[in-house]
């Protein structure tokens, strides 16, 4: 352990003791979550951004833009791929999404008697900030190797401090009346307890007024809303006063692909949501979301969502078929 004033140490290796705990406490969360969640996927609570997932079976990739969150499972595992890098974690860990990115997730063990269970916690750059703000204190500094892959996505040991967090988060969901005035503070609480985390730099990188990550989100903000206009890449960078070539670098090692990529994920996964819940044909939803040429649209969908878009479509109603038989 340092003695460096001001900053936030790493929590150390539980103990016997602590094991146990982490333990008991994982079993007395995982039966709330178990107890609260009456159908499969993500389910709101009363708790604002508070969600509980139950998943009963091995599923199939599925893809989506997901919002910066903590991801707590008690039960079960998950595959989840960031521009083809993978990442499992099952309740020994945590995962940790900072940023907007569009990721391909699968769970990979599950079933009917023991589903996969997780808590997401959905949270926003401002609201790390704020908290960086107010104790004056940050993470350790991360290696320089570690820093040069500052991706969006990690995980990390689940400790007891954040699981008890959690878990008294949680169970203010049996209390309702107790939401609006305790939920805010476990909520600011559990940040704390991720920027305390062995990897908590990387969730600190979002709440540097000075630093790159403010100015990746800006930009996949504007991304995410211009994401069918023409990219250009000089442009962008001014409006981050960066340039190009730092905005590329910089943004690669954050979400693992160029802007570029990014934005051609955005599209495809807008064009597939199109085509699945409003009935697009292809040729229209390719055009909708910045394509020109439907060729190209076939062959880019076909290549991230491993089939055309008629058989993708095929494929996919006919998996909801038999999921509801």
């Amino acid at each position: 352990m340092r003695n460096t004033p001001n900053v936030l140490e790493p929590h150390t290796l539980p103990d016997a003791g602590a094991a146990t705990q982490i333990l008991l406490r994982r079993a007395e969360l995982a039966a709330c979550v178990d107890r609260m969640t009456t159908g499969e996927g993500v389910q709101a609570t009363a708790i604002p951004r508070l969600g509980l997932i139950r998943v009963s079976s091995c599923n199939e990739l599925s893809h989506t833009l997901h919002e910066p969150a903590l991801c707590l499972p008690v039960q079960g595992r998950k595959r989840v791929l960031l521009a083809g890098e993978v990442t499992i974690y099952d309740a020994d860990d945590y995962l940790i999404v900072s940023q907007d990115v569009p990721i391909s997730s699968q769970v990979i063990d599950a079933s009917r008697e023991a589903p996969y269970l997780c808590v997401k916690l959905a949270f926003s750059p401002a609201e790390v900030a704020a908290l960086m703000l107010d104790i004056g204190q940050q993470p350790p500094a991360p290696t320089r190797e570690a820093a040069a892959c500052s991706r969006a996505l990690y995980t990390a040991a689940t400790n007891l401090p954040l699981l008890d967090a959690v878990l008294r988060l949680v169970r203010l969901l049996d209390t309702p009346r107790d939401i609006a005035a305790l939920a805010p503070l476990v909520r600011r609480e559990i940040l704390y307890r991720l920027l305390c985390g062995e990897e908590g730099w990387r969730l600190a990188q979002i709440g540097m007024p000075d630093g790159q990550g403010p100015r990746i989100a800006q930009v996949i903000g504007w991304l995410r809303a211009h994401y069918r206009e023409p990219l250009k890449i000089e442009q962008l960078a001014a409006t981050v006063h960066m340039s190009g070539s730092s905005l590329h670098r910089h943004f690669k090692a954050v979400t693992a692909m160029s802007p570029l990529q990014y934005q051609k994920h955005l599209r495809l996964q807008e064009a597939r949501r199109l085509m699945l819940a409003e009935g697009a044909d292809a040729t229209s939803a390719g055009y909708h979301v910045g394509y020109e040429s439907a060729s190209q649209f076939s062959r880019e969908y076909a290549r991230m969502f491993g089939a055309p878009p008629a058989r993708d479509m095929r494929r996919m109603r006919q998996s909801a078929l038999d999921a509801g038989a």
